[in-house]
């Protein structure tokens, strides 16, 4: 079974739109088709055989492929390397992307951040598909 890319993404942003554990979703790679759950939602579409068969693959959170925190301080390691206490300091607290953003907006590096984060995202999350055999069309 051959998966389009977008749908594979469409699936990881769901998946890490919220804590570990809060959303998932199950991509079945013999029928093609994708499960999703939430912790806030009333359907649940998650296979009850879901244990039992070799086919289904949890589809990973950002912070599982290391596209959390890391790749905040490699970011401003390799564009702001004179903020990156700075950058430190904003991430021991809660709320911390928020204020990065609002950081990096009077910066003037937003739009570049948001660059890297998605080409990183994609390189990452096809290399995991590669790992997991999942046959990508685009």
């Amino acid at each position: 079974m051959k998966f389009k890319f977008a749908d594979i993404d469409l699936a990881f942003e769901f998946v890490s739109s919220g804590y570990l554990t809060e959303n998932i979703a199950i991509i079945c790679k013999e029928t093609g088709e994708i499960f999703y759950s939430s912790e806030y939602g009333d359907d649940d579409e998650i296979p009850e055989d879901l244990f039992d068969r070799e086919d289904y693959i949890e589809i990973p959170h950002k912070n599982d492929l290391d596209l959390g925190r890391n790749l905040v301080f490699e970011f401003v390691e390799q564009n702001l390397p004179d903020d990156l206490d700075q950058v430190r300091k904003i991430f021991r607290k809660r709320g911390a992307y928020a204020r990065y953003k609002d950081f990096l907006e009077e910066r003037g590096s937003l739009q570049k951040w948001y660059d890297f984060e998605n080409t990183r995202q994609e390189q990452t999350l096809r290399e995991w598909c590669e790992e997991n055999s999942i046959v990508l069309i685009d």
